[in-house]
């Protein structure tokens, strides 16, 4: 049929013209809707009612299983399937039941087939929605959320008309409320905080993490369990959209569970050629996470097919961050194993006649609109011969390709063989009668002000702006690692966001959020000083330094205490002093005394010592008893003969939420570099109680933020990163 004749056909079952236009473009799509289109007009004539024809339409571009279309479309023409609703249980028997022959009688009782709503029942249903909800309606009137009635409507009346249930609720709140006034008219308030977590009840049950606690573990496991019923059940693989039946599936699929004994198993597969980042997070806890909920196994899988780009260190840090995170592969395997085996099916292929030695260039094969391959139709034997020149490197890269004689789902010819994508991965095992395992597909992980591009993370290191791939402004997981992020803050992050099928971009603060909240229990305080200011304690209670026996976790004393002198020489941060402070400041300043933490006394200032330069250079003060007199406004942290350390304080790497897009960086990202994203302090002070600290140890530097030892610390000196600070800051959006 011409173009011009589909389009005419297409726009007479309701498609807009260019609704019709794009549906063109997709050769399979277009087939198959011209295909039920045709055989709808010989029930209903040439003309078809765009109820019907939006149905067709909708059978057209959800049905996966091309066998039964004209069953599906004999219902719809003969309006015993007349309603979405309908359509939607139809499609999901014939997905669950690919075997033949359907029975018609399950089908039609499960599709409300001759199942009839009538006026009063939508009536009787709003009704009764609406009186529960009445006290409720009545305060919020026309911001009340009106699809939580048309919800509970059809729940009673499965199969009723959508549109009718929406004109009865609008109908009858109208009734009960009268017309809007204006301040119906006026946008609801949003309650940001509600909605987050809102949004966090919706999206922890798709996900899952190796816990931070036992209860924690036990619950998203259960939410996992839960969630195993929108995946197919082990041997159910038929049940997934996409999902193409043979009549060899049952068949294959009894001689899988007989080798499984029904298990459920999982792959993580990533490319060793670059260290894993806060995207591969989300998939290792998703494969290895949706495996132990279900008492199941995950494999790593490494899909070493590109030796040119891959490297041992690589391999070897893959698997340590998969151990990092909590999880423990059952087994590792590599692609490489089976390059044996995918070049016996390749070759199978060809034998079969679906598959032939293409010398088309890639730029030849890009986009839908392809032309056909002059080298389709050639003979069986010459692409067996060509295909073994190409094993033994008789061609040059991108001179001949192995090709599939196929067209995908998105209207496109003859993939490549070695690039499987979704659709063409079913057909593959299908073509050769092997076991055919399900891919679930979901949405990459990204955050703002970041980037996570193999490439260009090697941009930057090969520029200097950042050292290595764990470089702590980084977000690879070797970089947030040895910034002091826990691994149970990745994955309650991983929790929270969810496993989506849109790609998911992500604000660094809701990551930070989870490290907080982990290091806050774990993390024992210390004190340090970052910018010091000697105090010289000139009437000290005693004769030599004081042991102050300081909590691990002051909320929680029974978590134990550590100690530190308390000497006549003290050291504070120069910021908690000033000679003449603005109004609000409460800390050390003429007249205004300061407590120092746990030691249970306070300072007060009498002397100030200032060098040649005029700026201060140390501090003359007494001291009393806390319970001597009137409380200070302030307590502050400090430090005596304390440990020099250095500490690298972070900022984000990037001054742009979305670096890598050229409408907001049109210079590229590495000119959006923030050229003060590291401070280093190298002669910070602090507390002893540290002194045995060992790399990746994690501490809460009292009033400071989160701090984690660098593996760069050595004997003499250890070497502090700032994690997070205490508070998220209110100045970063």
């Amino acid at each position: 049929m011409a173009a011009l004749d589909s389009l005419s056909l297409f726009t007479g079952l309701g498609l807009s013209e260019q609704k019709a236009r794009e549906t063109l473009k997709n050769t399979a799509l277009s087939a198959q809707l011209r295909e039920a289109a045709t055989q709808a007009q010989q029930t209903l004539g040439s003309t078809i009612d765009k109820a019907t024809g939006t149905l067709l339409y909708g059978l057209a571009s959800r049905l996966r299983d091309t066998r039964r279309l004209s069953f599906l479309v004999s219902y719809i023409a003969s309006k015993k399937i007349h309603t979405e609703p309908q359509l939607s249980a139809a499609l999901e028997y014939v997905r669950s039941h690919p075997l033949d022959p359907i029975d018609t009688v399950d089908f039609e009782q499960e599709c409300g087939v001759g199942v009839i709503v009538t006026p009063e029942q939508i009536e009787e249903a709003v009704e009764a929605a609406i009186n529960r909800h009445q006290p409720q309606l009545l305060v919020e009137r026309y911001h009340f959320n009106m699809g939580l009635l048309m919800g509970e409507a059809r729940a009673v009346l499965k199969w009723a008309d959508g549109k009718m249930i929406k004109n009865e609720v609008d109908m009858q709140v109208l009734h009960l409320l009268g017309p809007k006034l204006e301040a119906d008219l006026e946008k609801k308030p949003k309650v940001a905080k509600a909605r987050l977590e809102e949004t966090d009840r919706r999206t922890a049950k798709d996900v899952m993490e190796n816990g931070e606690t036992a209860d924690q573990t036990l619950s998203l496991m259960e939410q996992l369990r839960g969630e195993a019923l929108k995946f197919h059940k082990p041997g159910e693989n038929y049940k997934t959209p996409g999902y193409v039946v043979t009549p060899h599936t049952m068949n294959l699929l009894k001689q899988h569970l007989e080798i499984t004994g029904g298990q459920v198993r999982t792959r993580f597969p990533p490319e060793p050629n670059g260290i894993l980042h806060i995207g591969h997070a989300k998939a290792i806890n998703f494969n290895f996470g949706y495996a132990k909920a279900n008492n199941g196994i995950c494999f790593l899988r490494f899909d070493d097919t590109n030796p040119e780009k891959e490297e041992a260190k690589f391999f070897s840090a893959i698997c340590d961050m998969v151990a990092w995170l909590g999880y423990t592969p059952y087994k590792v395997t590599y692609a490489s194993d089976y390059f044996d085996q995918l070049y016996a099916w390749a070759v199978e292929l060809i034998r079969r006649g679906l598959a032939y030695v293409c010398h088309q260039r890639v730029e030849e094969l890009k986009g839908h609109n392809t032309l056909p391959s002059p080298w389709r139709d050639r003979p069986t034997e010459e692409s067996l011969l060509l295909f073994e020149a190409m094993r033994k490197g008789k061609f040059s890269e991108g001179e001949a390709t192995l090709r599939m004689k196929l067209v995908m789902e998105d209207g496109k010819m003859d993939p490549v063989a070695y690039r499987v994508k979704r659709s063409s991965y079913f057909w593959l095992c299908n073509a050769l009668d092997i076991y055919c395992p399900v891919q679930w597909e979901y949405g990459r992980l990204n955050l703002h002000y970041a980037v996570v591009s193999k490439r260009k993370i090697l941009q930057l290191v090969a520029t200097g702006a950042v050292r290595d791939w764990d470089d702590p402004r980084l977000f690879t997981l070797t970089a947030l690692r040895r910034r002091g992020f826990p691994p149970e803050a990745i994955n309650s992050f991983c929790a929270r966001v969810g496993v989506t099928v849109a790609q998911t971009t992500m604000e660094p603060h809701l990551l930070e959020a989870c490290v907080r909240d982990v290091l806050n229990d774990t993390a024992p305080r210390a004190m340090a000083v970052l910018e010091s200011l000697r105090v010289i304690i000139t009437n000290f209670p005693a004769a030599k330094s004081l042991d102050i026996q300081v909590p691990n976790f002051p909320a929680d004393e029974t978590k134990g205490f550590h100690q530190v002198p308390f000497a006549p020489i003290v050291f504070i941060e120069r910021t908690d002093f000033k000679e003449e402070p603005e109004p609000g400041f409460k800390r050390l300043a003429w007249g205004q005394p300061v407590g120092l933490r746990h030691t249970g006394y306070v300072i007060e200032l009498q002397r100030v010592v200032k060098g040649p330069s005029g700026s201060v250079e140390s501090l003359e003060v007494t001291c009393r008893r806390a319970d001597a007199g009137e409380k200070p406004k302030a307590f502050i942290h400090w430090v005596s003969q304390p440990l020099m350390c250095e500490v690298r304080l972070y900022e984000r790497l990037f001054q742009h939420k979305n670096p890598e897009d050229p409408t907001e960086v049109p210079g590229g990202f590495l000119s959006d570099l923030n050229l003060a994203s590291l401070h280093v302090v190298e002669a910070a002070l602090v507390d002893c109680s540290v002194a045995l600290a060992r790399p990746f140890d994690k501490f809460q530097f009292e009033r400071l933020g989160y701090f984690s030892v660098d593996p760069d610390s050595h004997q003499g000196k250890l070497v502090f990163n700032r994690t997070v600070t205490l508070k998220e800051d209110p100045g970063k959006v």
